[in-house]
């Protein structure tokens, strides 16, 4: 029997989430695969957004995710951008920011200091409630789910 790495079980389904935080958790996914995927990903943004606010809205999201990477208590795991799987890693991610989004700053700290020391968690989560709400307004113009347009290697299935 293979092991998996107990943050890549899954524990749900992208179709569960809501449309916003399921693109943020293929957002996540595609941005970890590279250039390519980041380029992919901040397309999503331009095509939302007007160039400023495009790129204002990327730097949050690159920051959340560069320092939820460079300073996580282990390498956060992830499915692949195709995979409808939602894994325990990720379902943290996208819970930790829809508290932030809705304002529950005490609770989504708390959550941050299960993927990060508590150090980043407080700044980390002032960048999360702004990638979530910026996710709710681009829910509003995005028509195809961004993992179709992302490639990716298969990390789990």
């Amino acid at each position: 029997m293979t092991r998996i790495d107990a943050g890549g079980v899954a524990v749900g389904s992208l179709d569960h989430l809501a449309g916003w935080e399921a693109t943020l958790v293929t957002q996540l996914r595609c941005w970890c695969d590279g250039d390519q995927g980041r380029t992919t990903v901040f397309d999503t943004f331009a095509r939302c957004f007007d160039p400023n606010e495009a790129e204002r809205a990327f730097a949050a999201f690159e920051a959340l995710v560069t320092t939820l990477m460079l300073h996580a208590h282990r390498p956060l795991v992830r499915h692949s951008v195709q995979c409808s799987c939602l894994g325990a890693d990720e379902s943290v991610f996208i819970h930790f920011i829809r508290l932030a989004e809705a304002g529950q700053f005490n609770d989504a700290t708390l959550v941050a200091t299960l993927m990060i020391g508590a150090t980043y968690a407080e700044h980390l989560t002032l960048i999360a409630g702004e990638v979530g709400h910026t996710a709710r307004q681009m829910s509003q113009y995005i028509s195809t789910p961004i993992s179709r347009a992302c490639p990716s290697a298969a990390l789990l299935h």
